[in-house]
């Protein structure tokens, strides 16, 4: 069977990962639009900081291809999908036949209409991330247009070089779609302390070379500008071939099309009404189109979102129905401005729906599997937001951890799992993060592995 994959990103790359991993001689080719190896898009903040080199977050060796028997075309982006023949045609007119499609095209940074837009950096690819830190170099001082996840990244990232930054944001408060209004003021009061300074309410009017105007008149001066306007789902090649497309390109819970040869998975997807802008779900969504593609019975049933802010600093999670109030449910809330931290939780009919946590805290993998699994919530609401004043075990406790608790949510790797690993020779991180991936989404769960690994090496009087 030949399995064509469009796009090779974070959900192109895994699915061609996970088909190989379950079907040695299947034919797979991947053709990929940018001209690089793929790569951690979650982590281009990290190289915006100076905490990653670009060669760290890629998320396969340059060998893996020819190793594993997959032809990968780099650079040359799918330009038409001819369904009647069963061919993909290229940006160089290369055509290459299917059995099987999978459309893992992504999005696009939207770039908003406004005069001199052209002098402003999108903040979405590799590339981006080369002509940001070139041009930072001699700017003087930044904006990012864009308060979201993406905006508060880049933010984070340019302050972490030194730069004097400004965030411009339309809404009332930073990332809005996640954080009800005190959380994100607290954000805004944080990103404060560390150089970046928070304008909300505002709206960008045009790029200018020294900076950019405001709605009003008002100049923000910049020698960099950058986009963090949000993205849309790349649809237009599914649309042009007759697929059913919305916001994005309609799925079923097997992640096919109305074209039963033809998957969509990741950013350009859209199942249950829903487009997920975020990796897990992404991963989930590769694994079970590997399933049916290499012959196997699964279902995707959507994913449970939580938000990770990976920015130095900056620790947030939120998850889940952030905004409700108490008219519609149980809400516990705890803030201490002065020190950037706000903890949230959203409960309703015993379950917790909802969380946000601000600031630093051992709570976050307990509320996550709780949210994840959505078991009743523990009656002691204050040791769920405080373990360490709670009289019960500490679930992030390596000791106490149960091995179904899951430690990696990007990767759905469990205590389990790492200790498998750990007992089957991997003595380090590099080493199950190698075997089981975990550590290579987000990178949030990098100390919870580590306290696991040396836990274990630590019982069996292992010196690393």
């Amino acid at each position: 069977m030949r399995l064509v994959v469009v796009g090779n990103g974070m959900a192109g790359s895994r699915l061609v990962s996970e088909v190989r991993a379950r079907d040695p001689h299947i034919r797979i080719t991947v053709f990929g639009a940018e001209s690089c190896r793929p790569y951690n898009r979650v982590l281009l903040s990290e190289v915006l900081a100076g905490g990653s080199r670009p060669d760290q977050v890629r998320l396969l060796d340059a060998s893996w291809y020819a190793a594993h028997d997959v032809e990968a075309v780099f650079g040359d982006a799918v330009a038409h999908l001819d369904r009647e023949t069963r061919h993909v045609v290229t940006a160089s007119g290369r055509r290459q036949p299917y059995d099987l499609l999978v459309l893992a095209t992504g999005s696009d940074a939207v770039v908003p209409p406004i005069p001199g837009v052209e002098r402003a950096v999108p903040f979405r690819t590799l590339d981006d991330c080369a002509r940001i830190l070139a041009a930072a170099e001699h700017a003087g001082r930044a904006v990012v247009v864009g308060g979201g996840l993406l905006g508060v990244e880049a933010a984070r990232g340019l302050a972490g070089r030194g730069l004097p930054v400004t965030l411009l944001h339309l809404a009332g408060h930073l990332m809005e779609r996640q954080l009800d209004v005190e959380a994100g003021e607290v954000l805004g009061e944080t990103l404060a302390g560390l150089g970046v300074e928070t304008r909300t309410g505002v709206s960008a009017e045009a790029v200018l070379e020294d900076g950019v105007r405001l709605a009003g008149g008002e100049l923000v001066e910049a020698g960099l500008v950058v986009l963090a306007c949000g993205v849309r789902p790349v649809t237009g090649l599914a649309a042009e071939a007759g697929l059913e497309v919305r916001r994005g390109v309609v799925v079923d819970d097997e992640l096919r099309t109305d074209d039963p040869s033809i998957f969509a998975i990741g950013e350009c997807a859209e199942h249950d009404g829903t487009v997920y802008g975020l990796v897990a779900p992404a991963w989930e969504q590769a694994a079970v189109a590997a399933d049916v593609i290499t012959g196997g019975k699964a279902l995707y049933r959507g994913s449970r979102l939580v938000t990770r802010l990976k920015a130095r600093s900056v620790e947030l999670a939120a998850m889940g129905e952030t905004h409700l109030t108490e008219e519609h449910a149980e809400v516990v809330r705890f803030s201490h401005r002065a020190r950037g931290t706000y903890r949230k939780l959203v409960i309703r009919d015993g379950r917790l729906v909802g969380a946000i946590l601000l600031g630093e805290s051992d709570a976050v993998g307990t509320l996550t599997q709780l949210f994840d699994r959505g078991g009743p919530v523990p009656g002691d609401r204050a040791g769920l937001l405080f373990p360490g004043l709670s009289a019960a075990p500490v679930a992030a406790s390596p000791t106490l951890m149960p091995d179904a608790a899951r430690v990696c949510q990007c990767n759905n790797v469990t205590k389990g799992q790492i200790r498998a690993c750990w007992e089957a020779g991997a003595r380090d991180l590099a080493g199950v993060a190698a075997a089981t991936r975990a550590t290579t989404g987000c990178g949030t769960c990098r100390d919870a592995v580590e306290g696991i690994v040396g836990w274990l090496c630590e019982q069996e009087g292992i010196s690393v």
